[in-house]
């Protein structure tokens, strides 16, 4: 069954995109394929097919990048196209009757939603689902969502869950003017002076960076296997609390330590030691950016020397070029790239920029600690680590992207690359290496040697680290 959902709110009208909206639009059509955000979840007894079509309506009449879509640029078809805000419309519910196992048919949902072909000058940004009773077809189960990554990021998700407060389910009524910039105003900002010093103070950060970095991240090329890029998945209980121990006594939120531990083991594999990681900076810190609902995130580039310090000290340097990606990290994508090319001509090589981190976890990674963990329990829970190989496919993506999510009781790293840089014995080099250091770290806050060498003595081999840390035997 579909029910149509009627929405109005405030603002309409056409503009540039945003510098998010920019890049996403961009990657999609690189990759081909509609990045989507959001998921399933169960609802809570009592929840009925009404309350989700009253949810329905009020996302989309608050949240203004939930009521856009585009409009084709002019010229040729590289041309960007615009954004064009409604105020009003309709949007679908689709009601399925449940099977008998509501979770996996939310699942299958789910997927075929992410599947499905998107138009980005038609159809609305938003695909929702709900698995009803057969039974009671008023009784809601299960729920689907999913928000195309144009028009939100993963602060964004948070930020329009915690505006869900803000529905008196009762009545209907808003009980809070909206908050956060909105896409169409951020849009007409950033052609503003003050955004655009943002802008050039960014590309100055850069171009001195991409002039000063190694070509390619890992200077070893390889046969690229069929197919190109592969992936795996580390779960990790041992991570998870040794995390814990190292964030007290570092006095850094996880996603930190997380990264200095990639640094390291790149440094490592490549030989090295000082590398350029492009982090996801939320810019959730710039005035009225916090509670929207939109696309704010961007790449930052990172620039960490692990060479010849020992792991906290590394963890110190991290932190450090975290807060200085950050205050670079506001820029317009379209001029970025272009200097990425120019710098290159000059240089006479071809820049690879492509080693990214992801802490998905967001907030969860600057969560306090409710206790630091025991050092048995650590030891004892590293064994519990699980790898396990993901997809492979010859869809484009960058030279190495690490994932990081949350996990019941653990933490999850997935590391997908290509295999002409990365051979997959040294993802799982790379990905068992990042847990034995942290786990290290934990055991022994005052390791006696450098986290890594200051200059290798030979030339990387693919697959083994140039040194091993030392963590209990699985």
């Amino acid at each position: 069954m579909r029910i149509t959902v009627p929405f109005a709110g405030e603002g309409s009208g056409v503009g540039e995109l945003t510098w998010g909206q920019f890049a996403a639009w961009r990657s999609m059509r690189v990759v081909q394929a509609t990045e989507w955000a959001g998921g399933t979840m169960p609802l809570d007894e009592g929840t009925t097919v009404r309350d989700v079509v009253a949810t329905l309506g009020f996302i989309m009449s608050r949240h203004q990048s939930l009521r856009t879509r585009l409009l084709p640029g002019d010229g040729d078809g590289d041309s960007p196209p615009r954004q064009i805000l409604s105020n009003s419309g309709t949007v679908t519910l689709e009601v399925y009757d449940d099977d008998g196992d509501p979770e996996a048919l939310a699942a299958t949902i789910r997927a075929a939603y992410e599947a499905a072909p998107w138009d980005p000058y038609t159809d609305w940004p938003v695909r929702m689902a709900v698995v009803a009773d057969a039974g009671n077809p008023d009784r809601a189960l299960w729920f689907v969502a999913l928000y195309c990554h144009m028009v939100i990021d993963g602060y964004g998700f948070e930020a329009l869950i915690a505006d869900l407060a803000n529905l008196d389910t009762a009545t209907g009524r808003h009980l809070a003017p909206v908050a956060g910039v909105q896409p169409l105003e951020l849009a007409a900002a950033q052609q503003g002076p003050a955004a655009r010093r943002a802008h050039q103070a960014s590309l100055r950060y850069w171009e001195k960076h991409l002039r000063a970095i190694e070509p390619r991240r890992f200077p070893v090329p390889l046969t690229p296997q069929p197919p190109r890029w592969c992936e795996a998945t580390l779960t990790s209980p041992a991570t998870h609390l040794a995390l814990a121990a190292v964030a007290a006594r570092t006095k850094v939120h996880t996603g930190t330590i997380l990264l200095a531990a990639y640094a390291v083991m790149l440094g490592r594999l490549s030989g090295q030691p000082v590398g350029a990681f492009r982090i996801v900076v939320s810019n959730r810190f710039r005035p009225g950016f916090a509670e929207s609902v939109s696309n704010l995130a961007q790449a930052g580039l990172a620039v960490i020397d692990t060479g010849g310090c020992t792991f906290d000290e590394a963890v110190a340097r991290t932190f450090k070029a975290q807060l200085t990606a950050g205050m670079y990290a506001y820029y317009h994508p379209r001029d970025l790239w272009s200097l990425v090319d120019r710098v290159g001509t000059e240089r006479g090589v071809d820049l690879d920029t492509g080693c990214y981190f992801n802490d998905r976890r967001r907030s969860a990674a600057q969560a306090p600690a409710a206790g630091v963990p025991s050092a048995a329990r650590i030891a004892d829970a590293f064994a519990a680590g699980a790898l396990r190989w993901g997809p492979s496919s010859d869809e484009w993506d960058p030279t190495c992207f690490l994932h990081v999510d949350a996990a019941t009781d653990a933490v999850e790293l997935t590391w997908r690359v290509d295999t002409a840089a990365v051979s997959p014995t040294m993802v799982e080099t790379c990905l068992r290496g990042i847990e034995s250091l942290i786990v290290t770290a934990a055991l022994d806050p005052a390791p006696s040697g450098p986290a890594a060498p200051r200059k290798p003595a030979a030339g990387p081999d693919a697959g083994t680290p140039l040194a091993e840390p030392a963590v209990p035997a699985r």
